[in-house]
This record gives structure tokens, C-alpha cells and sequence, in this order.
């Protein structure tokens, strides 16, 4: 997979795109992304019914397909590429793989089959109201009390957490700092003292929400103290995967801009005929190419278990996020002044493009991390 997908892959890219494709029109997408929710829950279990996507990379212990990371960066392409509005990011990308990695053999077995499902909406809180995406950044406190914990402070930035039945928390012990006294914490989203927040964003089509927790009680997933190593590998697969959705929206953008500019003449010869425009679309081409072949090579470190997954997940996240911005400005450029009109559908994926850069860090951050771990790397070696 490192440089072709299986046949099987691109049958099952064209069946998922077709599906998506008209489940997913930008009339639809216009209709949710104005809902508080941002999603239908009747069309959420439809899609899972009928394409089993919750469950890509669960394993089949846990009633899943048992699929890699691989398979899982395809659903998030074409996803990306349809600007799909749905909690699938929160749920399945974050929430399932915190609990695949830092949960004991009976949490998983009580808590990832109705995820897989898609009965259960989860979502990861662990950002908090500096904006911080690493583990040192958090400051929500969790005390024990009885055969529980209590949980105070604030989580923000948190996907589609004012929907969420299941909320997982990363939280730390009193007066501990940095990567030390990090735990996994779960409750459900209705738990008394737990006040969630929709947050007003520049782009609708993905929700974000602020939760605070005033003494609300929770249940420790996994090891207490333990969740420094399965939270940064949990970052890793996120960041990846949401490369790969990067790249599919570049791609469907790239698309409609190079359509529009046959189409649209100009002094009585097609747009795409100029010079200029033939340079403009030959950089688009080579920018999202590019950042392609780093995020699939990035799901297929994942598979693989690469020593240098942290790196590789860097530089995919950096790539895609630079080249999803960019095709998008160019897009709209090349729609001229229709290009960035309510009316236009290229706003949308605008929207989508700029939030994405900065979720998980933007390009600079990650290329600063991907410096880092190359040094240590070296150092070590």
C-alpha cells in the first residue's frame, strides 16, 4: 500500500464514493451545517447499515472489520471529498482509537461495539482553552472519590462533544505536570455537573464544543497515569487520518476548479486555454499530489508499525494542510468573483480547508515536532 492500493482498495473507494456522493449533495451539506447538531442521526445510522464505516478499524473482537489504517484513510478521503457532515472524526478516528489504545481488554469489550455499531456517538476531549494540542497543555484535574474519579476544569475545541453519548477525557492528577499523572477518563455526555457548549466557528460543517466539568464524576480507562504513550500514538493516527481527509477535499476542489476553467471563456477562448491558467492548474496538480503520497504513506506507517511514525504523521499533517489552503485559494481565484459568494460551493470546502490546518497544529507546529523527532531519533542512534 505504500505506493499502489489493492484492487480491492479502489472497488471499494468507487462503491463508497458513488454512496457519498448521493448521500452527501452540497445542497444537504448546506441543510446540516445549519443544525446545531451538524448532523441527521437517521442518515448517520443509514450510512452504517449499509457501509459498515464505523467499524474500518475496529478490530472484529471488538465487533468491527478488523481493516487498517489504511482502509480507514480511504473513508476519510472521500469523506473529506464529499464534506460529509457526521461525527464519524470524533467517534471513530478519536474516541475508538484512544480506547483501542489505552483501554483494558473488558472496556474495550463494553465499549467499542456500539461504536462500531454506530449506536454510540463518542468524542476525545483533550484540548483545552489555550489551544494547546500536546499532553503538557492539559490542566483538567481528576481526584479520586470511592471507585471513581472527579473531574474539574474546562475542555475546548472538542469535536461534536455537545452531541456526544460518550465522552472520553484526558485528565491529570493534582499538582502533576508536563506528560506525568495523564489518565483516560469516560462518561456518558449526559452526566450530571457536565455543562457542554456549542462553539460559534468559522466553519459549520464541522462542530466544535466547550465543555466544562464541575465535579462530574468518571471512570478511569486503562491505567492510572498511563495515558501519556497511548495518547500521543492516538495523535499520530489522528493527524494522519485527518491528512488523508485533507487531501480528499484538495482533490474534489483541484477538480471543480480545472472544470470551471473550460468552461468559462474569455476574449472567445476557454479559460484553461491561457497560459497562465495551464501553470496555475499544473501547481495545483503537483501541491495535492504531493501531499497524497504523504498521506498514504503515512496510514500505511501505521499498518506497518514504522519506527518513524511520529515524523512521517508530522510531515503528512504539514503537507496536506499547506496544499488543502492553498488549492482552495486558487480555486476561488480562478472562479473570480463568484469564487467566494454564498452562492458558490467553493466557500464550503474554504471553510473546511482553513479549520483543518490548524486542528491537531498547523503546518509550522508539526514541522517543528517532525524536527524534533528526527534529532532525538538521531541522538539516540
Amino acid at each position: 500500500m505504500r505506493f499502489s492500493f489493492t484492487s480491492e482498495q479502489e472497488e471499494f473507494r468507487s462503491g463508497l464514493r458513488r454512496s457519498l456522493e448521493a448521500q452527501s449533495s452540497t445542497a444537504e451539506v448546506r441543510r446540516l451545517m445549519e443544525t446545531d447538531a451538524g448532523f441527521d442521526r437517521e442518515r448517520w445510522h443509514k450510512i452504517n447499515r449499509e457501509l459498515g464505516l464505523s467499524a474500518i478499524h475496529i478490530p472484529e473482537a471488538y465487533g468491527g472489520s478488523g481493516f487498517g489504517c489504511g482502509e480507514l484513510a480511504i473513508v476519510l478521503e472521500e469523506m473529506g471529498r464529499a464534506l460529509l457532515c457526521a461525527p464519524y472524526f470524533s467517534s471513530v478516528v478519536l474516541a475508538a482509537t484512544a480506547i483501542m489504545k489505552a483501554g483494558t481488554e473488558a472496556q474495550k469489550q463494553a465499549l467499542l461495539p456500539a461504536i462500531a455499531a454506530g449506536d454510540t456517538l463518542a468524542t476525545l476531549a483533550f484540548a483545552e482553552d489555550e489551544g494547546r494540542w500536546d499532553a503538557a497543555g492539559v490542566t483538567l484535574t481528576a481526584t479520586p472519590s470511592g471507585a471513581a474519579y472527579r473531574l474539574e476544569g474546562t475542555k475546548s475545541f472538542v469535536l461534536d462533544g455537545h452531541t456526544a453519548d460518550l465522552v472520553v477525557v484526558l485528565a491529570r492528577r493534582p499538582s502533576s505536570s508536563g506528560e506525568d499523572g495523564l489518565s483516560f477518563f469516560t462518561l456518558p455526555g449526559e452526566t450530571p455537573g457536565l455543562e457542554r457548549r456549542l462553539l460559534k466557528t468559522m466553519d459549520p460543517t464541522r462542530k466544535l464544543a466547550r465543555l466544562h466539568f464541575s465535579s462530574v464524576e468518571a471512570t478511569l480507562l486503562g491505567e492510572l497515569g498511563g495515558a501519556s504513550a497511548p495518547f500521543a500514538r492516538t495523535m499520530q493516527q489522528a493527524a494522519i487520518c485527518l491528512a488523508n481527509e485533507m487531501v480528499g477535499g484538495a482533490e474534489k476542489l483541484r477538480e471543480a476548479a480545472l472544470d470551471y476553467a473550460k468552461m468559462r471563456m474569455q476574449f472567445g477562448r476557454s479559460l484553461a486555454s491561457f497560459q497562465t491558467m495551464k501553470h496555475k492548474q499544473a501547481d495545483m496538480l503537483v501541491d495535492v499530489e504531493l501531499a497524497k503520497s504523504a498521506a498514504y504513506y503515512a496510514a500505511a506507517a501505521v499498518d506497518e508499525d514504522d519506527d518513524d511514525l511520529p515524523a512521517i504523521a508530522s510531515l503528512a499533517k504539514a503537507s496536506a494542510a499547506e496544499a488543502y489552503l492553498q488549492t482552495a485559494i486558487h480555486a476561488i481565484q480562478i472562479h473570480g468573483g463568484i469564487g467566494f459568494t454564498w452562492d458558490n460551493d467553493t466557500h464550503l470546502w474554504f471553510k473546511r480547508a482553513k479549520s483543518s490546518e490548524i486542528l491537531f497544529g498547523d503546518a509550522v507546529y508539526h514541522r517543528e515536532l517532525m524536527m524534533q523527532r528526527w534529532a532525538q531519533q538521531g541522538a539516540a542512534a
